[in-house]
C-alpha cells in the first residue's frame, strides 16, 4: 500500500513536488510521510469506489472546513490534475460558504484564483 499510495501522490501532485515534501520532513517526518503514503493516498485514494476527481471535489470541501489554507493550495493543484474544472471547484467553493462559512469559502476562493493563474 505505501508504494501504491507513492504513485497515486505523485500523479496527483508531481514527483518533484512529493520528494520535496518528503525530503523537508526528513528523518523526523519520515514516519508520518510513510503513514501518509500508504494510509490517505494508498488505502483511500486508491479505492474504486469514488473516482479521483471526486475525492479531490471532496478534499478542497473538507480542507476549507478545516482552515488548512496550505493543504487547500496543494489539493486545488491535485484536483486540476485529477480533471477538475474551475467551474466544478467554484461550485464547491460555493457550497462551502452555505456549511462552512463566507469567510472560509472567501479565503478558498482567494486561493483557487492564484492557483488558477499559476496554472496558466
Amino acid at each position: 500500500m505505501h508504494q501504491a499510495g507513492l504513485n497515486i501522490r505523485k500523479s496527483l501532485f508531481g514527483a518533484e513536488v512529493v520528494e520535496k515534501r518528503m525530503q523537508a520532513a526528513g528523518e523526523f517526518g519520515a514516519p508520518l510521510q510513510k503513514m501518509i503514503n500508504q494510509y490517505a493516498y494508498g488505502e483511500i485514494w486508491g479505492r474504486d469506489a469514488l473516482p479521483r476527481k471526486t475525492r479531490s471535489l471532496l478534499v478542497l470541501a473538507m480542507m476549507c472546513a478545516a482552515n488548512r489554507p496550505h493543504e487547500l493550495r496543494i489539493h486545488l493543484r491535485g484536483a486540476l490534475a485529477n480533471g477538475c474544472t474551475q467551474d466544478e471547484i467554484r461550485e464547491v467553493l460555493l457550497q462551502v460558504a452555505i456549511y462552512c462559512g463566507i469567510p472560509a469559502s472567501l479565503d478558498a476562493h482567494n486561493i483557487a484564483m492564484e492557483v488558477f493563474a499559476e496554472a496558466k
